[in-house]
């Protein structure tokens, strides 16, 4: 992995920078949202990258290599066909060098039956490349599978199941992380959140036991024109990944790449998402600093029991609540995503990430009680919003969380 993109940190980034969004202005606007990585950018001219590397943004430069996207699965395995090595060798060596590229993007959404030939490029632009690293994004989990009838013609993923599509990406391509995207508002509510948990959960438990890190692609924008995200829509999305091990949110879209209501409209100008945008991502830098003091090394779904669509995702577990090595029973009210955590530097001390869950469309603003017993003798608490008080009671600790908001516990 190249030494431009910090690894101490989390990175917050965004996709698609147009043309007509590349001045200094649009730029010096870019970072203030707090976006420090452009993904699949493609700059008019030499003189943009100067830009971004004088306002600290980096980017993942698309159209340096040869582009491929899985689509509707019809052309799954023919890439070792169409972009044989020689075009990858031969991009690289014209390629010159700037230190705003951190990556070079190698395709968007494969098919499993090309992930071979991908595990080929992965490690020739790895070896081509020498301050980049290579791109590669994958589906998420409602890309359609392969069906065993007659009326299935069409199959994305290339594989039965979604868990087998993350293994097959593990044996065959050596990249030191998994990305992927997934877009919980345009699902049906009765299914969209389970959906997503699910995929969190098959990629996080990919990431933790190879040791690869997990890049996550929530949406600032919406499907149609009336779709509007909100603040509490855009937290909810990115705190769920934290609390799964996220190090890198990369929002889209910034600018127009697909659907309505971007951070930028056609015209270069500002939107009403970009502000929320703004907002959410101080919060986000903010609280990564203490995030990132620590690696999630498992999650915790607690007072889900009553979600319809928990029968169709058999595989994830909910519980009233938790006991863990640092904590006895965390439990709350409403519903909590929690992360359990150790601290990078010092085993011996703990976390949990902890988010209110309850209102993952922002109706209700549904605040929740939480309480816990904890084992360690220092216990603190840590928000990037508004301040969260922690109560001491005879039986342990108290506090209450706003919707869609998120604390860490530290325990020492």
């Amino acid at each position: 992995m190249n030494k431009r993109m910090p690894k101490d940190k989390l990175v917050i980034g965004a996709y698609i920078l147009q043309p007509y969004a590349q001045t200094e202005k649009h730029i010096k606007e870019l970072r203030e949202c707090g976006i420090e990585l452009i993904v699949c950018f493609r700059p008019k001219d030499r003189s943009v990258l100067d830009l971004l590397y004088k306002h600290r943004v980096g980017c993942i430069l698309s159209g340096i290599l040869p582009g491929w996207w899985g689509g509707d699965g019809q052309s799954a395995g023919t890439l070792h066909e169409r972009n044989p090595l020689s075009l990858y060798e031969k991009a690289a060596a014209d390629f010159e060098d700037h230190p705003a590229v951190w990556g070079v993007d190698i395709g968007d959404e494969p098919s499993a039956l090309d992930f071979d030939h991908y595990g080929k490029i992965a490690r020739q632009t790895e070896k081509s490349f020498h301050n980049q690293f290579a791109y590669l994004n994958l589906y998420p989990n409602y890309a359609s599978v392969a069906g065993n009838n007659e009326d299935q013609t069409q199959c994305q993923l290339g594989t039965a199941t979604y868990k087998e599509h993350i293994d097959r990406y593990i044996e065959k391509i050596d990249l030191p992380y998994i990305s992927y995207d997934f877009y919980l508002y345009p699902l049906p509510e009765s299914i969209g959140v389970g959906k997503m948990l699910d995929n969190f959960r098959i990629v996080a438990e990919a990431c933790r036991k190879t040791g690869r890190d997990f890049w996550y692609i929530p949406q600032v924008n919406g499907l149609h024109e009336t779709d509007f995200t909100s603040e509490n829509m855009l937290r909810y999305q990115a705190y769920s990944a934290l609390c799964y091990g996220a190090t890198v949110i990369n929002w889209a879209c910034y600018t127009g790449g697909w659907w309505c209501n971007n951070v930028l409209d056609t015209n270069g100008e500002k939107t009403e998402q970009y502000e929320k945008l703004k907002k959410i991502n101080a919060e986000l830098e903010k609280f990564g600093v203490e995030y990132m003091k620590y690696e999630v090394t498992d999650t915790h779904l607690l007072g889900f029991c009553g979600e319809g669509w928990l029968p169709v995702f058999p595989d994830i577990k909910t519980a009233d609540k938790l006991d863990t090595g640092a904590v006895r029973g965390l439990c709350s009210d409403g519903e909590l995503i929690v992360g359990e955590a150790v601290c990078r530097t010092d085993k011996e001390k703990r976390a949990l990430i902890i988010l209110n869950a309850s209102d993952p469309y922002d109706r209700t603003g549904k605040k929740v009680k939480v309480r816990f017993s904890a084992f360690m003798r220092e216990v603190q608490i840590f928000c990037a919003d508004e301040p969260v008080y922690l109560d001491k009671t005879e039986d342990g600790y108290g506090f209450e969380l706003e919707a869609s908001r998120a604390v860490i516990i530290t325990l020492q």
